[in-house]
């Protein structure tokens, strides 16, 4: 009856507890390289660059790949479109300014960019260990499932860059903005004679 107690229970926990330690360092290393934005995607790029060698060499795996061109296409939408749509909201929330005189309101997206790099990294991660079982090697002919990718992913664009031109809305941000200062004061301070 002792193993009931307390002592029983420490038995069992090993496990779980290990588990739950290396999640919690997997989770500590992945906080400490939210900062390094050019790292993390050159760490993508490479993963990415082993999973296309790997669908190459095994000439085969091109569902497992249109799957994934699938959802990074989704991923990118995610990533260009605001948080707040002003083709879905009404005017009570807070929208996009569509005039100069309107306030600034910073670009926030739907899916930020820490999510759709960590989103993106799993996703290659999967599709390349589902290239080691061959159930997923489904024999279909591939340069049609590249057209229709291809078809998918124009029209996709199409309509999210006519979104952004109808909303007035650049989802990228390129250096930091420089404002010009009042015209009657760069006048002025260039008479002072210093």
């Amino acid at each position: 009856m002792e193993g009931i107690g307390g002592d029983g229970a420490s038995v069992a926990s090993p496990m779980p507890q290990w588990g739950h330690d290396a999640w919690r360092m997997y989770q500590y290393y992945l906080d400490k390289s939210t900062p390094h934005t050019t790292y993390r995607w050159i760490g993508t790029l490479v993963i990415v660059a082993i999973y296309c060698l790997r669908v190459y060499y095994v000439q085969g795996f091109y569902i497992v790949a249109y799957g994934l061109g699938i959802y990074l296409l989704n991923l990118l939408i995610g990533f260009l479109s605001p948080l707040v749509d002003p083709e879905l909201e009404g005017s009570d929330g807070p929208l996009l300014p569509t005039k100069g005189s309107d306030e600034f309101k910073p670009f926030i997206r739907r899916l930020p960019e820490f999510k759709f790099w960590y989103s993106m990294t799993k996703a290659f991660c999967i599709a390349f260990v589902m290239t080691f079982f061959s159930v997923f090697d489904v024999p279909v002919f591939w340069p049609i499932l590249l057209c229709y990718w291809i078809v998918l992913f124009v029209l996709t664009m199409r309509r999210q860059i006519g979104h952004m031109i109808k909303y007035k809305y650049i989802p990228f941000s390129i250096g930091k903005q420089k404002y010009s200062g009042k015209k009657g004061s760069a006048s002025s301070s260039g008479s002072r004679g210093d």
